[in-house]
C-alpha cells in the first residue's frame, strides 16, 4: 500500500516549522544589525503582476499593503511548499541521509525564494557582497534543519504505511 496524504501534510507541518525558523532568523538578523527589511518580495509581486497582465486592486495606502502582503504570502507559501516536496520524495520511495534531506531542503528553499525574483530581473545573486549572502543562507539553513527534523519526527511517529 502506497500511503501519500501522510508525508504530504507532514512536510507541509515540517515546511511551516521551518518558515517560522526562518522568519525567527531573519529577523533577529534584523534586529541584532538593524538592517531594514527587503523590499524584494514586494517588488517581485509588482514585476509579476505586470509581467501577467494583472492589476492588484486599490490605490495608495490599499495598493501598497495588498503588495505587501502578497509579498509575504509567498514567502510564507513557499515554506510549506517545500515541505510538500520533501513529503512526495518520501511519498515516492526517496529515502535520502539526512545530510542529503538538509540539502535538497536547503538549496530548494533559496530556489523558491530567490528564483523567481532573479528570473524577473529583480536581483542578482551575482552581484550580492558577502554579508548579502550570509544574510539570505543562514535563515535558509535554519529553514532546513526545522524542516527536515520535524518531517523526520512526524514520520517516525507516523503508522508503518508512511
Amino acid at each position: 500500500m502506497v500511503c501519500v496524504t501522510g508525508p504530504l501534510l507532514y512536510g507541509a507541518a515540517a515546511g511551516a516549522a521551518g518558515t517560522t525558523a526562518l522568519n525567527v532568523v531573519s529577523y533577529g538578523d534584523m534586529v541584532v544589525r538593524g538592517r531594514p527589511a527587503s523590499s524584494t518580495p514586494e517588488t517581485t509581486v509588482r514585476k509579476l503582476a505586470q509581467k501577467l497582465h494583472l492589476r492588484i486592486p486599490g490605490e495608495g495606502r490599499a495598493e501598497e499593503s495588498r503588495v505587501s502582503a502578497l509579498g509575504a504570502l509567498t514567502g510564507l507559501a513557499a515554506g510549506p511548499g517545500m515541505g510538500v516536496m520533501l513529503g512526495l520524495g518520501h511519498a515516492a520511495g526517496w529515502r535520502p541521509t539526512r545530510g542529503a534531506q538538509y540539502t535538497v531542503a536547503v538549496v530548494g528553499a533559496l530556489v523558491a525564494a530567490n528564483g523567481p525574483m532573479t528570473v524577473l530581473g529583480v536581483t542578482d545573486p551575482r552581484t550580492w557582497a558577502t554579508s548579502d549572502w550570509i544574510s539570505d543562507i543562514v535563515p535558509h539553513l535554519a529553514y532546513a534543519v526545522v524542516t527536515v527534523s520535524v518531517f523526520n519526527r512526524l514520520l517516525g511517529s507516523a503508522s508503518a504505511c508512511c
